[in-house]
């Protein structure tokens, strides 16, 4: 007397709910693994917003300058680098990495 198997029976994991599952599953790790990189951009976006004439930068270069103007319409500072403060060159907001406010200590 063997035991008898019915191979239409269904497990309560089939089909459609292991997909549902695996697509929440896949969503969750989206997430988390964007969060990170919003929270960065934000942070960058709120130091670039609070950048402001004399200020000490770092160009995403790892250039040392102080900033001389900013052109908020075309989104670009000058940075004066170099000992003898004479080389002024015009960049992209966004190629600056670091800000280190002048009466910061």
């Amino acid at each position: 007397m063997g035991v008898l198997i019915d191979a239409g029976a269904q497990s309560p994991f089939s089909g459609g709910l292991v997909l549902v599952l695996y697509v929440v599953v896949i969503g969750v790790m989206f997430y988390f693994m964007t969060q990170p990189q919003k929270k960065e951009k934000k942070r960058i976006e709120a130091m670039l917003s609070e950048l402001a004439i004399g200020d000490s930068v770092m160009t995403t270069s790892g250039f040392y300058g102080m900033v001389i103007d900013i052109n908020e319409e075309q989104g670009t500072v000058i940075v004066e680098f170099g000992s003898d403060r004479h080389c002024h060159i015009p960049m992209n907001k966004s190629a600056i990495a670091q800000v280190e406010k002048p009466d910061a200590e």
